[in-house]
């Protein structure tokens, strides 16, 4: 399992012209992508991880300070474009088995006591957000 993470100052996620989840304060954006072999206990990892990173102002996390984190789902993190002009898809898992490991990152973060933002699994959704640093980090597990 692999997450892009950006620190925001805010972000949000559109889905058929509605905003269907959003972080009005400094926080993390976290895009997740799932692969094959992905487990529950990869997506608790991921979800510790991105609680716990000390990427926010003065080295804090989103633990240390209640920032909030916007989760979307996003299976071209396991693209492959090496060979050719067009990427694969086939290190990303199928949706019957990466939505509920989303989920399950979802699920974890909130267990924790994050307040959590989602996009909508599997839909065409429209991204913004306003990356701080600019900080972008990729956490894998």
């Amino acid at each position: 399992m692999r997450a892009v993470v950006q620190r925001v100052s805010h972000a949000s996620v559109t889905v058929d012209g509605e905003v269907v989840g959003e972080i009005t304060r400094p926080g993390l954006m976290a895009l997740v992508g799932v692969t094959h072999t992905d487990t529950e206990e990869e997506a608790r990892k991921v979800a510790r991880k991105l609680w716990t990173l000390r990427v926010l102002e003065d080295e804090k996390s989103c633990s240390d300070i209640g920032a909030p984190v916007l989760v979307v789902s996003q299976f071209t993190l396991y693209g492959d474009a090496r060979k050719g002009r067009r990427p694969t898809w086939q290190a990303a898992a199928p949706g019957p088995v990466a939505e509920p490991l989303v989920d399950a990152v979802v699920k974890e973060l909130r267990d924790q006591g994050a307040e959590v933002a989602t996009g909508v699994f599997g839909a065409q959704m429209s991204v913004g957000l306003t990356n701080e640093g600019p900080f972008t980090v990729i956490v894998e597990v």
